[in-house]
């Protein structure tokens, strides 16, 4: 049965990819579960993507697949998250290519679940965000679990901080950073499960105040206190006229810089089968104290 499951699924691909841009297509026959390599996208505005849509970003990968608003697969072409109607290019897309490619055997499964000017006050059981109408650390799981039922999580990749950038929420921001990452492991039994955190805009146009150098100071740091977690830079990222968000090409090559961030956190920790857990202990232990 495995065999025929993979025998449509390769049918599929080769009927599915293009090289003129298409709509998102849905995907019903999929790989085993242990070759569907799963990724949650989390954070705000920044990983849900803003960037303009061109003709690259409509082309789908073979083995890229994303996560529906609907909790259906389908092909991934940006824009992939649906927090609001303004969402375009993001990260996503350009990370998963990168991993299909490092990965010739597996697939790659996106999890959107960005929610743009989502603080991270909001990303905890029961958090509410106004703006959008939304729970976004709820929301988040029950998408997590319906993914989870056809593939294996391998990574979280985090990108937010402007909205805490600020007096009062900076101070407390390193706590609840970790208290999330401690939290997303345990609910998701994700012990060995790397977690990647980018760094937000520079953009010479609007210089960091105090605060976000603050939270910058957190995301740089966080691999020197928490477990298997990396730092992506932005350095020399340009933005999409609002100096606020990335532009297109700095989405595409923040999603490379993630990717690589991720394959050098997977090549560290291989090899030790009891790393994981050895490591979560550590990480909760660390998440208590800074409480």
């Amino acid at each position: 049965m495995l065999l025929g499951r993979r025998i449509c699924f390769v049918l599929f691909l080769c009927n599915t990819y293009s090289l003129s841009p298409v709509s998102a297509e849905e995907v019903n026959s999929l790989p085993d579960q242990d070759s569907f390599h799963l990724y949650l996208l989390v954070g705000q505005s920044n990983m849900a993507g803003r960037g303009t849509v061109e003709e690259e970003d409509r082309l789908p990968h073979p083995r890229v697949l994303t996560l529906s608003k609907e909790g259906t697969w389908r092909t991934a072409v940006d824009p992939i998250h649906f927090d609001k109607s303004v969402a375009g290019v993001g990260l996503g897309k350009t990370f998963g290519q990168v991993m299909a490619e490092a990965n010739p055997s597996v697939t790659i499964g996106l999890i959107p679940c960005a929610v743009g000017g989502s603080p991270i006050a909001s990303w905890k059981p029961g958090g509410y965000h106004a703006q959008t109408k939304s729970h976004p650390y709820d929301d988040c799981m029950r998408r997590a679990r319906i993914a989870l039922e056809d593939g294996t999580l391998k990574g979280i990749l985090w990108h937010q901080g402007e909205s805490d950038s600020k007096e009062d929420l900076a101070d407390v921001y390193e706590g609840a950073l970790q208290e999330l990452i401690a939290r997303f492991r345990e609910e998701l039994s994700a012990f060995e499960v790397p977690f990647v955190a980018g760094q937000m805009g520079q953009f010479p146009e609007r210089p960091w105040d105090q605060f976000k150098k603050q939270v910058d100071s957190v995301h740089r740091s966080l691999p020197l206190r928490v477990a298997v977690t990396g730092f992506v830079s932005s350095d020399g990222l340009g933005h999409r006229g609002d100096k606020v968000h990335f532009d297109s090409a700095a989405y595409r090559e923040l999603g490379r810089r993630y990717a690589l961030e991720m394959q050098r956190l997977v090549d560290s920790s291989r090899g030790n089968r009891f790393l994981g857990r050895r490591l979560f202990d550590r990480l909760r232990r660390s998440s208590k104290s800074a409480n």
